[in-house]
């Protein structure tokens, strides 16, 4: 079947590399891609977020399934739209997809759900969030209420320090509309962990967990970024505590989601913080994390296409998902000043020798080529090192191994991505 694929991230070349390894797949466009994914996929020249310019290179292509890999089309209706057309998508509609649109409408919905979440309070006037934030004391957390690229979410840990994320979200507009609304939670205490589950509107099959890296610097230092490497599988999330996500939080949001009219079909990404034994939610996602889902697809060992028609079709019920022994990392490589001001164009080079070394993949996350064909940096989040091993050590070793081989001045990474994993395991 010929299948569009939606994004330029490195989750999208990784979505991309596992829906090439299914026999399902005849053809494979990618909508805009990068110069990664355009080596195995016919890249397209139509942006994530034009939803007309996304239906119509599906109809005049004649593409059979839509995967759509960024959350801001997903908020945005792109699978309303596709189906509407008579296009298979695989996604939420844009009602289900407030879950990770609107943080105030996810904390509404996780209350009606009886989800064990964080106590919070919306709010739209600035004073109102400093006289909670003082009442409540610090530390807290502050949210911007919409889609921030993964930047929208401050832990504050002085009472001044969340007034001044007040300021910025809600006074400065650094996130524009999506500062509108701001959410401010109860800080929950624990060990992060990102756990995903295949939804197909009902029925729900666990895919698994990883651990992200959001500070910029090495040991959780510096500030937030859409994350900076990821592990998988997370030793934090033993069975005991998959059970719990899946029975106190998944299956009841698919179930308050139903009985609203809105079911959920895709990936539903819980951001869980662990704490003595006990699961209570961050927020949710509603697709792959990034890098995450690079850690992820790794390890699948299912066919990824054939799983996600299920979830399109209602088929989950009875399905199971594979994985492959070796653990997973995944080393993102940023460049300079990210996630702050940076400069584009700069020039890369070593990749080939970097993924002929075992067990490596080199992904891309935001790259091009410039007019001479020299592969360059377009963002700032711009390669992913993946790599597997028989062990987590050994996955880190082969990972570092291929960034030191990474001919790039203006890049960089951290160089803790899984040690949290190691010691779990030690």
């Amino acid at each position: 079947m010929k299948i569009l694929l939606v994004g330029s991230g490195g989750r999208e070349h990784a979505l991309a590399l596992a829906i090439r390894r299914s026999p399902l797949c005849t053809s494979l466009l990618c909508a805009p891609g990068n110069a990664g994914i355009a080596e195995i996929a016919d890249c397209r020249a139509v942006a994530a977020d034009n939803i007309d310019g996304l239906v119509a290179l599906a109809q005049s292509e004649g593409v059979e399934l839509v995967v759509v890999g960024p959350e801001a089309p997903l908020v945005a209706g792109v699978v309303d739209r596709l189906e509407a057309a008579g296009i298979r998508a695989f996604g939420p509609r844009a009602a289900a997809a407030r879950l990770e649109g609107s943080k105030a409408f996810m904390k509404e919905a996780c209350d009606r759900a009886h989800i064990p979440t964080a106590a919070w309070g919306r709010f739209t006037d600035a004073q109102a969030a400093r006289d909670f934030i003082r009442a409540r004391g610090a530390p807290i957390v502050v949210k911007a209420d919409g889609l921030a690229a993964g930047k929208g979410v401050v832990v504050a840990a002085t009472v001044d320090e969340a007034e001044a994320a007040v300021e910025r979200i809600m006074g400065a507009r650094i996130f524009g509309p999506a500062g509108e609304i701001l959410v401010v939670e109860e800080f929950l205490a624990g060990e992060e962990a990102s756990f995903f589950a295949l939804c197909d509107g009902i029925d729900a099959l666990p895919l698994g967990a990883a651990q992200d890296h959001k500070r910029a610097g090495d040991g959780d230092t510096g500030p937030n970024t859409g994350g900076m490497g990821a592990y998988a599988p997370a030793p934090i999330v033993t069975p005991a505590i998959e059970a719990q996500a899946m029975e106190r939080i998944v299956r009841p949001t698919l179930a308050a989601m139903a009985a609203a009219g809105t079911p959920f079909r895709g990936i539903l990404f819980a951001g869980l913080m662990i704490d003595a034994g006990e699961a209570k939610l961050l927020e949710f996602n509603v697709r792959f994390g990034d890098p995450e889902c690079e850690a992820l697809m790794a390890r699948l060992d299912s066919d990824l296409v054939a799983l996600m028609l299920a979830a399109c079709d209602g088929r989950l019920a009875g399905q199971s998902v594979a994985w492959r022994a070796d653990p997973a990392i995944a080393v993102v490589m940023a460049t300079r000043g990210y996630p702050g001001d940076y400069g584009k164009g700069s020039p890369i080079a070593g990749l080939e020798a970097a993924g002929a070394l075992p067990g490596v993949t080199v992904l891309h996350a935001a790259t091009g080529r410039d007019a001479n064909g020299r592969l360059i940096a377009q963002g700032g989040r711009v390669l992913d090192i993946v790599a597997t091993g028989a062990t987590l050590v050994e996955a880190r070793q082969r990972a570092y191994r291929a960034v030191d081989l990474v001919r790039w001045p203006e890049g960089f990474c951290r160089r803790d991505i899984g040690v949290r994993g190691l010691r779990a395991t030690s």
